[in-house]
């Protein structure tokens, strides 16, 4: 560095702890943070402080834990100094409570006020009992937040307190800090820096000048896993025939492909997946098309015979010319025999992730706002998620993405 150039300030990491047994933990966030460099400001929640003190974080931290708004013998107003000096907030553990009152905007403690008044990148890590987590009232409120931007990671499974297992524990200290590390380096979610492909909607094949055959699919979860992938930092590419307006957040950040029929679908995709990460094919392609007439059939001329050609298969030419590391998602909408029929699609399409979709299922399938799949993978156990909404699906199925990526980037 030439003499006389001042160095860049240390990221100013804000660390809230909420009130969950597993803010012992937190002690080594901040410690292995002040290792790196970091300059630490702990905020603690006045639960918190029930389960580790605010002296023992004063002690490894770069500056003392505040637990209130009031009282700062540092500046009479702690929120907007925290906040607006923040490189990254990360909110470890985040409990239940915490989550709730984050999404609905409340500011009745200092980390929430300062979560509030800040515009910097937030990681929020929750920890909490399996049942607590499950609940359909924390899941919407995660929702919520991630449409705002909100980087969630974990919660991991193992061990909890009180002698149960399951979903619910806090990720390692070691996983907070590298999250981190790449937040401050301009990571957004577990997809940054990856480029995502996504298909949506049901092909239309027309048979004459007026008319089409088509299929049910609304495009509702494949537009949700576009949008959800490009909040997780992903750059997404949607290649659709579905007409439905992107949520506000991303809209910006998705690029959009219209097409209609499905050599139309085919040409977009396989020109554009030698440049992706990741290929999720969701849209409903026609296995067949028909020899199209050039003007409108009448009804006096009697009943059409109609010509049908098989489509060229997109899986199938996506697979043939994948380039090492490259991840294809398949889905599978069925009607009979749904698992055996999948179980048996995996093996023949040669994708890495098959989605099935029981269209039957009540709340499941075309045109419902909610959705419920099996995630299929070769030598690992199907994974099955309830009904839940299609926003919920698409980032159960991105976080098995993410982690194939990884496995893949070891």
């Amino acid at each position: 560095m030439p003499s006389g150039t001042p160095e860049a300030p240390a990221p100013f990491i804000v660390l809230g702890v909420a009130g969950g047994v597993a803010a012992y933990k937190c002690v080594e966030v901040a410690r292995r943070l002040v290792d790196l460099g970091y300059h630490v400001a702990p905020i603690l929640t006045p639960d918190a402080t029930r389960f580790v003190g605010a002296a023992t974080f004063s002690a490894v931290a770069s500056e003392p834990a505040r637990t209130s708004l009031f009282g700062d013998v540092v500046t009479p107003i702690p929120h907007t100094y925290l906040g607006q000096r923040a490189d990254v907030i990360v909110v470890a553990p985040a409990t239940a409570h915490l989550i709730a009152r984050y999404a609905l905007g409340l500011a009745d403690d200092l980390l929430c006020a300062t979560l509030l008044a800040s515009r910097s990148p937030v990681l929020l890590c929750p920890a909490m009992h399996t049942e607590m987590w499950e609940q359909p009232s924390v899941q919407e409120h995660l929702a919520t937040l991630r449409q705002r931007g909100v980087v969630v990671l974990g919660p991991a499974s193992g061990h909890l307190a009180g002698g149960d297992d399951g979903p619910g524990r806090l990720v390692e200290p070691v996983e907070i800090v590298d999250a981190v590390v790449r937040m401050v380096g301009g990571f957004q979610g577990p997809l940054s820096g990856r480029r995502v492909l996504v298909t949506a909607g049901g092909t239309r094949e027309p048979i004459d000048p007026v008319r089409v055959i088509t299929n049910r699919s609304s495009g509702r979860q494949g537009t949700a896993l576009a949008e959800v992938a490009a909040r997780q930092g992903a750059e997404v590419t949607l290649v659709t025939t579905a007409n439905r307006t992107l949520a506000p957040d991303v809209a910006r950040a998705i690029e959009v492909v219209n097409v209609e029929t499905a050599a139309e679908l085919f040409a977009a995709t396989t020109s554009r997946a030698p440049d992706v990460d990741v290929v999720i094919m969701a849209a409903a392609v026609a296995d067949f098309t028909v020899r199209a007439q050039s003007h409108k059939l009448k009804r006096r001329q009697g009943v059409p015979e109609l010509e049908f050609v098989a489509t060229r298969d997109v899986i199938a030419a996506l697979v043939a010319a994948r380039r090492p590391g490259q991840l294809i998602v398949g889905f599978a909408a069925e009607t009979t025999d749904a698992l055996a029929n999948a179980r048996a699609k995996l093996v023949d399409k040669g994708v890495d992730l098959l989605v099935l979709n029981d269209v039957t299922a009540p709340g499941a399938g075309f045109e419902h706002a909610t959705n419920a799949v099996t995630i299929l993978e070769r030598d690992v156990e199907p994974t099955t998620l309830s009904t839940r909404t299609k926003e919920a699906i698409a980032e159960a199925i991105l976080a098995r993405v993410a982690s194939s990526l990884a496995r893949g980037d070891e």
